[in-house]
Order: C-alpha cells, then sequence, then structure tokens
C-alpha cells in the first residue's frame, strides 16, 4: 500500500487493493476513489444476467472521475421536487462505486455502504448529494456509494420459457439483477475495504426508497450472511405487493410490445436507449389512479428473492445478527402526488373507492372518516396522500418495528416531521426530505426546490441531530449522542419513536392512528 498525504486538495493518492492499484484524489481532507468497477461490465452476451467478477487491471487505474451512471429516463431541467435525481453521462458499462475515507491506513473504521433509491428507475450512487463526504470527515467512517443497474436493465424479469435459442436451450434467467450487482459490491467491499481504511466486520448498509427495500433483501440475501452488521432503512415501500414471475411476464410481454420487438433475443440486441424509451411507455401504461407508479418492481422469484424484503429481517441470520434502525417521513405520498392538479380535484367519492380497493367498500366510508378525523379539514386529496402514505410507508414499516421488537431484536424507529415551506407548504414533511438532514450537505442540494423556504438555523441544527444520529448508529449499533433527546429503543409497550422537526422529541406511538385503523380494518390484532 502506497500512503499519500491528503493535503494540499486534488493530491493524487495511491493505494494497493487486492483489485488492483487506484489513482484518487484527496478532497477536503479526504481520499476519495471514482469509477471504480467492482463487476464486470454487465454488457453484450453479460445484459440481463447475474453481475459477475470484474477482470482486473494492470498498472495504476485512475480513480479520479466519476463513472457512467446507469441508463435511465431524464429530463433536462429535473423534476419540481427533486430538480433531478440522475445526470449524463449513462452508459451500461456502470457498475462501478465511489470510496471516501479519511485515510488510506490501517485504521479498521466503520463502512457505510449508501443504495441509493428513485422508483428502481433512477439515481446513482455518485450524485453530489449522496456525497459521503461529511460522513467520513465527521464521523471518522469509511463510506462507499455504488451505481447499479435500474429501470429495464436492472428489474425486467426474463421467464425462462421467453428466452430459448434456436437448438430450445433455455438461457439463464437469474432475475432481479440488480439485488445481483449490490451482492457484488458488498463482496468488493468486504474483499477490499481494509486496504481503504475500513473494517470489512463493522459494514451498516443503509439505503432509502427503493434503495432502503434492497438493503433489506440484501441483508436478508443467504450471500450476504455474516457481511452485514447493520441496517438504516429510510422510507423502504415495504408495502409493495411484490409479485412473482407468473404475475411479472405480463409486463414483460408490454415491455417487448413498446419496445418493438417479438423475442428476448431480439430485445438484446437492441441499444440501450431504445430500452430506456419504452421504458417511459411502460411508466405510462402501468399508472393506476390513487397509486404509486412502478413501472419496474423486484420479483419474487424464489430464488434471487425468495420472500418480501421485509420478511428477510424477521426471519433467519438477518433478524438475529442485523441491528435495524428503520423510518419514514410524515408525509411520504405528498412527494409525488401534491403537487398534481389533477389529484387536487379528487372528490370523496373516487378517493372512498380507492380506500375500498384496500379495505373493502362495507369499510370504506369508515376509514375515510377516519382519516378526516386525524387531518381536520382535509380535502380528498390529503386524505388520499395520507392513505397512500399509511398502505405503502408507514404502517409495513411500524409492523416490521413491532415484529422485530416483539421476538427481542433490536430495532430504532423515527418519523420525519419538518414541513417544507416550499410551494406554499402543500409538499409538508414529503418522501425524500430527509435526505438532506442525514447527509448535512445542503449546499450539494442547492438544485432541489423542495428545500426552498427552509430556516437555515432551523434546518442546520435538525441536520446536525440526525447526521450525528447516523454516524452513532454506524459506528456502536445505537444512534443516541449528546445533542439530542434520548432514543430509546422501539418496544411493543411505548412504542417510542423519535420525531425529527424544528425540535426533536420522543414520543410514544406517533403512528398509532395508523397502525390501529389498518389493524382493525383488517382483523388484526391492534
Amino acid at each position: 500500500m502506497v500512503l499519500t498525504a491528503h493535503s494540499p486538495d486534488r493530491d493524487p493518492v495511491v493505494v494497493d487493493l487486492p483489485a488492483g492499484r487506484l489513482r484518487g484524489t484527496a478532497e477536503g481532507g479526504i481520499a476519495v476513489f471514482r469509477g471504480v468497477p467492482y463487476a464486470a461490465p454487465p454488457v453484450g452476451d453479460l445484459r440481463w444476467r447475474a453481475a459477475q467478477p470484474h477482470p482486473g487491471w494492470s498498472g495504476t487505474r485512475d480513480a479520479t472521475a466519476d463513472g457512467p451512471s446507469a441508463p435511465q429516463l431524464y429530463m433536462e431541467g429535473g423534476d419540481p421536487v427533486l430538480g433531478g435525481h440522475g445526470s449524463p453521462p449513462f452508459d451500461e458499462d456502470c457498475l462501478t462505486l465511489t470510496v471516501w475515507t479519511p485515510a488510506t491506513d490501517a485504521g479498521r473504521r466503520p463502512v457505510l455502504l449508501w443504495i441509493h433509491g428513485g422508483g428502481f428507475l433512477s439515481g446513482s450512487g455518485s450524485l453530489p448529494q449522496y456525497s459521503g463526504e461529511t460522513f467520513a470527515r465527521d464521523g471518522d467512517l469509511v463510506v462507499v456509494g455504488i451505481n447499479y443497474r435500474i429501470g429495464p436493465l436492472g428489474y425486467l424479469y426474463l421467464a425462462p420459457d421467453a428466452d430459448a435459442d434456436a437448438d430450445g436451450a433455455e438461457a439463464a434467467a437469474e432475475g432481479n439483477y440488480w439485488l445481483t450487482d449490490q451482492l457484488a459490491a458488498l463482496r468488493w467491499v468486504r474483499d477490499n475495504i481494509a486496504a481503504l481504511g475500513g473494517d470489512p466486520e463493522s459494514i451498516t448498509v443503509a439505503g432509502q426508497s427503493g434503495g432502503a427495500l434492497s438493503t433489506a433483501a440484501l441483508a436478508g440475501h443467504p450471500g450476504a450472511r455474516g457481511m452485514i452488521r447493520r441496517v438504516i432503512l429510510q422510507s423502504p415501500p415495504f408495502g409493495l405487493d411484490l409479485p412473482g414471475p407468473g404475475t411479472y411476464r405480463e409486463r414483460t410481454a408490454a415491455f417487448l410490445e413498446l419496445a418493438g420487438v417479438k423475442t428476448v433475443a431480439e430485445l438484446r440486441d437492441l441499444p440501450w436507449p431504445s430500452l430506456i424509451g419504452a421504458a417511459g411507455g411502460l411508466f405510462a401504461r402501468t399508472m393506476r389512479w390513487g397509486y404509486w407508479p412502478t413501472p419496474f418492481l423486484p420479483v419474487r422469484d424464489g430464488v434471487t428473492l425468495p420472500c418480501h424484503p421485509a420478511e428477510a429481517l424477521l426471519h433467519g441470520a438477518a433478524a438475529a445478527d442485523v441491528d435495524v434502525m428503520i423510518g419514514w417521513t410524515r408525509e411520504e405520498a405528498n412527494f409525488g402526488f401534491a403537487l398534481d392538479e389533477g389529484y387536487a380535484a379528487a372528490t370523496r367519492e373516487q378517493v372512498t373507492q380507492r380506500i375500498a380497493r384496500t379495505f373493502g367498500a362495507q369499510a370504506a366510508p369508515e376509514v375515510y372518516a377516519a382519516y378526516e378525523r386525524e387531518r381536520p379539514g382535509a380535502r380528498p386529496a390529503d386524505v388520499l396522500m395520507d392513505l397512500i402514505t399509511d398502505e405503502l410507508f408507514r404502517v409495513p414499516c411500524v409492523r416490521l418495528a413491532e415484529a422485530r421488537a416483539a421476538g427481542g431484536r433490536p430495532v430504532w424507529a423515527y418519523q420525519f416531521d419538518l414541513p417544507t415551506p416550499a410551494y406554499e407548504g402543500r409538499l409538508a414533511a414529503a418522501h425524500c426530505l430527509e435526505l438532506p438532514f442525514v447527509f448535512d450537505n445542503f449546499a450539494n442540494w442547492s438544485h432541489a426546490p423542495f428545500l426552498a423556504g427552509l430556516d437555515p438555523a432551523v434546518s442546520g441544527a435538525l441536520a446536525s441531530a440526525m447526521h450525528r444520529a447516523w454516524i452513532a448508529f454506524v459506528r456502536t449499533g445505537d444512534p443516541n449522542h449528546p445533542g439530542m433527546p434520548a432514543w430509546p429503543r422501539y418496544d411493543t409497550d411505548t412504542r417510542t419513536t423519535l420525531c425529527f422537526d424544528s425540535t426533536v422529541t420522543a414520543a410514544d406511538d406517533p403512528a398509532g392512528p395508523s397502525r390501529r385503523l389498518h389493524a382493525a380494518a383488517r382483523a388484526e390484532v391492534p
């Protein structure tokens, strides 16, 4: 190993890893290695195949520039909430990672592996807003951010009987290629992180939204057993009904039609921009009124994903060996629905009909009334957004916390309550809003419209409290630190949950109304 001083900034940092020699840079006193391949490029014959080991390289590999992001839908100027969640260049040769480390020494620091979200079709681990610099600097952690296959290249499921060559031999159809990528990245970290100042026996995997669901799936994967010490699950959409292969086959057929081909063999020959174009069509075709759009989903294939990711943290080795922190934002669904004028005009009848699809026609009017009581003056759109928040995020998160606590497994729960004043407050405490607070790097989010109007003093103090709690959990398995109120483990007696607002408070059962409503309506034990 070659140790290089980390100042002045932009000095080269050279390190020898089992994978090969890298040359990175020192940035703000942190050594950074960008665009590091952790698996073979998934191109050509490796498109829609499980991630394969990288063949390595000779000499010194330049690691001073980010690798390309995974191919994805892209809108110039970004969206009205985040302002964009992925930017060019894009390329199928995308299986790279970024490492931020205080020093390339033998320090054996705790490791934080970040898995970005993005609805299974957008994002990149190398985006500036997910920079690990603050965690590395403030927490003396080694941070790894990964790119992985998303959209049709990561989530399209190719049924074995749909992909046969001229001799009738079935091609391998592993499915869930995204998960094989993430497992390959985890193995790379285990094998190489010690040379980058990290401890391979102290790895925390964290993710948000789809990245949080990925985190749970990875923790429960047999191939990851013993490699993950802790997980942080930020707004995991555990309420998603994940399809099996048979159900997903219809979606695959629709995708082939949109791509203008009849066979998987023809699909393999298309350039990736054509696949992304077809993904836009699938997005439109799979939308349903009152539901979060998910054109691509993980598939419960019984092999790569034997069970729902939420269940993986309740049974087997992951339940016993992994510490869990889990949380949600108070108004998750406002992210996707609050700025939509079509939903703003929703009627009570429409929303009651949507409720009936979950609770049945007989219970639907009382469920609507229960949501109204919890939010005086609620419009039908507000009831709908609260319902979606509960179905997709809050209630399934609480169920996981309840089940782990009942089994004596450690779990900490939080709710992010600080509303943003952006768009006259319509977004409230929306999905993704906690992210700049967790990373404590608001300058890297200057492009994001949803942060407009936040009081810097309030946001700065809250970011400090959250950022330090995440650091404490990664380092010790306990998020408590002197800068905030005591945060007890979640239990089934008090159901104490830390509420992150302008004032941080520990509240007993803040999700109680939602928990009881859904439990009673589904004939569960409250």
